[in-house]
């Protein structure tokens, strides 16, 4: 009789198995304390100010209302 262990499953160690990556902690801010896109005037559509009376005068244009035409 042999003492040596029986060659098997557990004689070699298993690989590491891929995990998956962590999911990011959970954030308990007061979400009103930070600015959304709507309280921003390019969340609404603006444009970004350009500065030059040629670029005010196509704005103008632009967003004439019906009755100015």
């Amino acid at each position: 009789m042999s003492t040596a262990p029986a060659p098997g499953p557990r004689d070699s160690k298993p690989s590491p198995p891929d995990r998956p990556k962590p999911k990011p902690a959970l954030i308990f801010d007061d979400p009103l304390d930070q600015q959304s896109a709507d309280d921003t005037d390019r969340g609404w559509g603006e444009r970004a100010p350009a500065g030059d009376s040629a670029a005010d005068l196509a704005r103008f244009l632009d967003e004439k209302p019906p009755h100015h035409i």
